[in-house]
C-alpha cells in the first residue's frame, strides 16, 4: 500500500496543534481523542488524512511505503497511552513529556518532513531484518 506524502505531513501537523493544545490545557479528553486518532492510523484509517483526501483531489507526484507511517502512528498511540496514563494516576510530569515526545515527533514530520516514527520503523527493519513489524490489516 501506498501513501500520499502530504497527506502525511497534513495529518502530522493537525496532530501538532493537537498535541500543543493538550500540554496548554492539560486536557486528558483531548489527548484520549489524539490517542484513538492514532489507533485509526495503525488501522489503516487515519483520519486527519482522509481528511485531507477529500479536501485535495489532486494526485501526489510520488508516493511513499505506507508502513513506516502507520508504525509511526503505532509509536504515537504509546506516547499518548503513556500520557494518559500519566493524567489518570496523577503524575504530572509522564503526562507532560509522553505528551511532549509525541508533539516534538508530529512537528518533525509537519515542519520538515522527518518522520521520527518511520525512521525507527526503517531502523529496526535493517537490524531485525526477520521480525515481522508489518501491521495487517
Amino acid at each position: 500500500m501506498r501513501a500520499d506524502p502530504r497527506a502525511l505531513r497534513f495529518g502530522a501537523a493537525v496532530t501538532t496543534l493537537v498535541l500543543a493544545l493538550v500540554l496548554v490545557t492539560g486536557s486528558a479528553w483531548l489527548l484520549a481523542a489524539q490517542a484513538a486518532v492514532f489507533a485509526l492510523g495503525l488501522a489503516g484509517r487515519p483520519p486527519y488524512v482522509m481528511f485531507f483526501k477529500a479536501l485535495v483531489r489532486s494526485a501526489p507526484k510520488e508516493t511513499e511505503d505506507a508502513r513506516p507511517p502507520r508504525f509511526a502512528q503505532g509509536v504515537g498511540l504509546v506516547f499518548a497511552v503513556a500520557g494518559l496514563a500519566g493524567h489518570v494516576a496523577g503524575i504530572a510530569p509522564l503526562a507532560l513529556v509522553a505528551t511532549a515526545g509525541a508533539l516534538l515527533a508530529a512537528f518533525l514530520n509537519a515542519a520538515f518532513g522527518f518522520c521520527l516514527g518511520c525512521e525507527t520503523y526503517l531502523l529496526l527493519r535493517r537490524l531485525l531484518p526477520a521480525a515481522k513489524l508489518e501491521v495487517h490489516q
